[in-house]
């Protein structure tokens, strides 16, 4: 079949694990172990043969757990988690014992609101997605608030490397190596950056480009790239999987939603009424609210879907493998 004919009906779709919760990211490694974001404070492993171990940790201070939304993985196996909980906001990290400590919970002497993302890329480096500075973060669920931001962590510390952002959710460094590439989810667009040498042994980022606009009822979430240097972009509301061609063009691979309930939701958000309750409302069949995309599978051919509202992954088989990612040799 080729690349370009690749669709596919809910049904087609597999399932993985069961009694997740909220698995909004995940990731996958070589050795068939796939790992996702747990809203209680962590990650669940899942192992090749589908047996499921928990690691979370509790936070000092009488903090909540972590409300982990996306997460990375060092090459140590410690896992770092964005905290989309009010309370803590940042990132921290999580070691395989359940110890929890702050990574990045404060810059320039203020205190990060809640993190959406955090990502580690082939370099080593750290990029960490704030998507509003908005409390509460509903607020920002507007056609024209842009006051989310990328912040950089390298050898030269942490800084702020992107800002006027509409709502930043996942970031990743392109295959090449040259680009940053964000989806703005409420600006319902895929931008990129250059990435530069700083003279300083570190990074920073070009000015913005706007590398793809979508239309009515996409709200860009999850990212992944394939070898063929397209990348993979799941929306949430809407349930659907795009993907991006090098050459810019886009194919819907999968969707599935009640457009009534899609028109409801357009109109809230043009009328800058949209609020949690239209996210967390999602009345489908199979698919609830997919949220990110990871290749796994001895060959990255096989697609695993994470999610809002599901306890459950969704996965296919994917006509090319994808780029494999910083984290694949990790062993755990």
């Amino acid at each position: 079949m080729a690349r370009e004919e690749f669709l596919l009906e809910p049904g087609d779709l597999g399932f993985y694990g069961a009694g997740l919760t909220r698995p909004e990211c995940v990731l996958c490694l070589a050795d068939g172990t796939v790992i996702t974001s747990h809203w209680e404070g962590g990650v669940s492993l899942i192992d090749r043969h589908g047996g499921r171990r928990d690691v979370l940790g509790q936070r000092d201070g009488g903090l909540p757990p972590v409300a982990t939304n996306g997460f990375a993985l060092t090459g140590a196996g410690d896992f770092l988690l964005a905290d989309l909980h009010g309370e803590g906001g940042g990132v921290w990290q999580l070691s395989q014992n359940g110890d929890v400590r702050p990574l990045l919970v404060e810059l320039d002497g203020q205190a990060l609101p809640s993190a959406n993302f955090v990502g580690i890329d082939h370099e080593n480096r750290i990029w960490i997605t704030i998507s509003t500075r908005h409390d509460p973060r509903a607020l920002a669920y507007r056609p024209g608030v842009a006051d989310g931001f990328i912040i950089l962590m390298d050898k030269n510390g942490a800084r702020i490397v992107a800002d006027g952002i509409g709502y930043t959710n996942e970031a990743i460094v392109d295959p090449s190596g040259a680009w940053l590439y964000v989806n703005e989810t409420m600006a319902r667009r895929t931008s990129r950056y250059r990435i530069h040498d700083d003279g300083n042994g570190g990074s920073r980022l070009g000015p913005r480009e706007t590398f793809v606009e979508y239309g009515a009822g996409t709200y860009p979430d999850g990212l992944a790239f394939d070898e063929d240097g397209a990348f993979w972009m799941t929306s949430v509301v809407s349930n659907r999987v795009v993907r991006v061609a090098a050459d810019r063009s886009q194919t819907i691979v999968i969707e599935e939603n009640d457009p009534e309930q899609l028109a409801v939701v357009e109109k809230a958000f043009l009328a800058g009424e949209m609020g949690r309750e239209h996210l967390d409302s999602i009345q489908t069949e199979v698919m609830r609210s997919i949220s990110s995309i990871a290749f796994g599978g001895p060959d990255r051919r096989t697609a695993y879907l994470g999610n809002l509202l599901d306890s459950r992954l969704y996965t296919f088989e994917s006509p090319v493998p994808g780029f494999t990612p910083s984290h694949w040799n990790v062993r755990l």
